[in-house]
Order: C-alpha cells, then structure tokens, then sequence
C-alpha cells in the first residue's frame, strides 16, 4: 500500500475493486452498468439555478390546475344545444368510442354567457365564469387514445408509454427557478398517488433535482404535510456542521470521477432539504394568511391547495401542479349530474379565488394558469358494461377525439375561444390543437422553442414534444 492509500481513508466499494484482481471487478461493474456508469451524459445543468430563455418570455411561473380522470366537455366550457334535440335517440353518424354506447345524452346543465364576448360556460363553474375576459378557452383539444394511463403521461411528459421528463421538468431544466429555498417543481395530489403514480412528475432522464416534489395535501400539519421537514434532534447550526462535513466528503468523491448528474443532484438535494426547513413550513401554512383571503377561497381541501399554489407561485417555485377529483375522479361512467356537479362546486371557487387573487397582486400577468383532464367524454351515454360501470345509464364514457381546456394570465388571449367540436361535441373538427401543440405553446410562453429545449440522452435529443407539435399563436395576445 503507498503512503497516498494509507493518507486516504475514504475508500468505497469501486476503490475496493479497482484494487482487486487488478481491477477486474471493476470491469465487471462497468459492464453490467453499462452506459450509466459514466453518468449522466447529458448537457451539464444540475442545478436549480435561474436560467434565462431562448427569447423573453410572457409568463415565468406556471400553475397546473389538473381535472383528474376526464371532464366532459359538453357539460362544462362546450355548449352542445343538439344534444337536446337528439336526446335519447340514436345520434345520425357512428361514433368510435372505447365501450358500448347508447343514445345521445343532453346535457343536464344549463349554460350562461358571461364576459365581454358573452362565452357560454355551464352552470358548474358560475365563479369561473366571471373570469372568462382573462380566459382562453380551447374546445377543440384531441389525443391520441381513451384510456387513463397513456393520456396522463402524454398529457404530462409528451408520451404515452415510455419514460420521458414531465413538463414541469423540462421547464424547471430549462429555466431552474426564482427561489433557491424551495423546490423549483412540486406537485400536490391529496390520498397517494394517481393513475401512473409518479411517473406524472417524474424527471426520467434529466439529472435527479428536476423531479416535482410530490405533497400530499390531505395533511394540515406542516410536519406531516411536508415529512421531515424539521429535524427534532439537532439544531440549525448543527445540521450545517454536518452538511458542511458531508460536502467535504463529496467534494473528495467528486474530485476523483467523472461528471455524474446523478450525483450533483443528491447533493443539491441534500441542501435544498436544509434550505426548506424555515421557507416551506412558512410557505405551505395558510394560517399566515389574513382571514379575507381565505374566505375569499372558502373552505376545503381543494380551496387549500389552490391558495397554497398562490403562496408557492409568490414565492417563485417555477412550476405547481394541483390535482383535483381526488375522492372521486371525473372519470364519471355513472350518476354524471351528481358526481360532476360536486367536483364542481369543491373547485369552481377556489379557481376563480385563485385567478383574482393572482390579478391583484399583479402576478396573473406572468403566471400561467392552465385547467383540464387527460381527455373528455363522450356526448351519448354508456350502456352496462361489467367492471366500467354499475349499469345506470346516466354517464359517459373516455373521449379523446375532442375535449376542452382552458389557460389564463401569463400572455393567454383572454375572452377568447379557440377552435370547435362538430355539433354534437364528439371530434374536434375546426382548429385542431393536440397535446403536443398545447405543449409547444405553453413552452412558448415560458420563453422557449419547443424545438430547442432539448436534452441528448442515449445518442438522440429529446424534447417535450417528442418530434411533434406547433404552437397556437391564436391563443397568445
């Protein structure tokens, strides 16, 4: 052993076999790592630091109201008065759904115009309504298939089947975030985890720290809220002696390998952990906010979410995803009036809270607000099917051929509508924006092209939109 081994202490495992067999292990390891033994391999951002975009940007931060399981969009931002007329008969052309449906479906909903171009918006979202001015509602979204998972994962990563960074990776990537405090992407969906559990917010490939930070919002306390935010066994000070041990120690690893994404991005979530201790407990506590604000949300957990999306929004987290239909999705094959109609009034007016409080604040303007599901639903019912209902004949089921989505503040063309849906509110038919599109569109808002924003992984370049997608400039003011 030389003197320089017996000065190092700091042997690991592949010190260990580098030293055996005159580093045959550690060919072995090598090969059965394969690429990622050399890490990352990727462009050499590992952090959280704020980045400017590829041109100026119209919004900074992004707030992703997502409406899990599928709302129907005849029965919310797309008025369908045919459906009326044809209600309970056979509708005169042939519909591809993934069931066995029935007779057209009326919806059970009466529609208001409201704003200055008198936009029709069902009586499910009457507060909502009065925010249209600020609203572009899209009528005529599409995807590419009926069922939960792919269209989660397309809807949030760009594709429907394998492993690909979430937006809100690509856009914390892409531009880090205001705040070194907090995390630059979090992620909030009360009791667990949705269809596709993480992989909604996951960073696939882009190093560690771009994955969202998942809270479970059905807790109140800060301690449980956010797990161990605070440590009950040593004080601030000592916490920094150990980290600033720890750092020492990696720095020593650090010095002796290869760049590895991997690596930086547990360091930096290590300090990022330490850093949250006093901002988040401040940020996730609602109780700091004066009693006119959060009567203005009301009550509930949706109406707590959405008001700690504001504080998060203020506080510069770069992208806040808020899950709703949590005890009950609106995926709703059965008793739609019923179940729609109380998603509905958990979030209507918290949502409008949440775009009002933006605009006093002077935030709405660069702060993207964006409100759907996965896909929609179809405009006639579904009959009895063993294992996708209870045989009531009073919902409707997936549709992805055409469905609704809004986006406010952050550059949106407000009191504006964009494309439509045939007469019967099936397939998107005048304007047609996929998800992709939407994707590119939202990119560019955030000060991106969406052709650019790329990551080289595995000998090819990703990006969001995979090789798709072109940006709706109709939607931008």
């Amino acid at each position: 052993m030389s003197q320089h081994d017996k000065n190092n202490i700091l042997y690991t495992r592949r010190d260990f076999l580098n030293r055996c067999g005159m580093g045959f292990g550690a060919l072995g390891l090598g090969a059965t790592l394969g690429p990622n033994a050399m890490g990352a391999g990727g462009e050499a951002i590992t952090t959280l630091t704020e980045r400017a975009p590829h041109f100026a940007a119209k919004a900074k931060r992004v707030i992703h109201i997502f409406a899990n399981g599928g709302p129907s969009q005849v029965d919310t931002f797309d008025p369908k008065p045919m459906l009326t007329k044809w209600h309970g008969r056979k509708l005169p052309t042939k519909l591809k759904t993934e069931r066995v449906t029935g007779a057209a479906m009326a919806s059970p909903f009466k529609f208001k115009r409201y704003g200055a171009n008198g936009i029709e918006v069902s009586e499910l979202f009457p507060h909502v309504g009065e925010c249209i001015d600020d609203i572009a509602v899209i009528r005529s979204m599409h995807t590419n298939v009926p069922n939960h998972e792919p269209s989660l994962l397309l809807m949030n990563c760009g594709e429907s089947r394998l492993p690909r960074p979430s937006m809100g990776s690509w856009l914390t990537y892409g531009l880090g975030t205001e705040n070194q405090n907090l995390p630059g992407f979090v992620s909030m969906c009360p009791n667990g985890f949705p269809v596709s559990d993480a992989m909604n917010w996951q960073n696939a490939f882009l190093p560690g720290i771009f994955q969202g930070t998942y809270i479970d919002t059905k807790h109140e306390e800060i301690e449980k809220l956010i797990e161990h935010v605070k440590n009950n066994y040593i004080d601030y000070g000592a916490q920094r002696k150990q980290l600033d041990l720890l750092g020492k120690i990696n720095a020593h690893h650090a010095a002796q390998r290869d760049d590895d994404g991997r690596f930086d991005a547990r360091v930096q979530s290590f300090e990022l952990a330490y850093r949250m201790q006093m901002e988040a407990t401040d940020a996730f506590d609602i109780s700091r906010e004066p009693q006119s604000v959060r009567d203005m949300y009301g009550e509930g957990l949706q109406a707590r979410q959405l008001l700690i999306a504001r504080r998060l929004a203020e506080r510069g987290v770069r992208f806040v995803q808020v899950w709703t239909g949590f005890r009950q999705p609106w995926d709703n094959h059965d008793d739609l009036e019923t179940r729609h109609r109380n998603l509905a009034q958990e979030s209507d007016k918290p949502i409008a809270a949440l775009l009002k409080d933006l605009k006093l604040r002077g935030l709405l303007d660069d702060t993207l607000v964006i409100w759907g599901g996965e896909f929609g639903r179809t405009p006639v019912v579904e009959l009895a099917v063993p294992g996708a209902n209870k045989g009531k004949v009073n919902g409707r089921d997936h549709n992805n051929h055409g469905f609704s989505m809004w986006m406010a503040g952050g550059g949106v063309k407000g009191g504006y509508v964009h494309g439509a849906t045939d007469e019967f509110g099936f397939k998107a038919v005048e304007d047609r924006v996929h998800v992709h599109d939407l994707h590119a569109t939202i990119l560019h808002l955030m000060g991106f092209d969406h052709e650019r924003l790329t990551y080289r992984y595995a000998g090819r370049d990703f990006r969001l939109t995979d090789v798709h997608g072109k940006v709706v400039q109709e939607l931008i003011a």
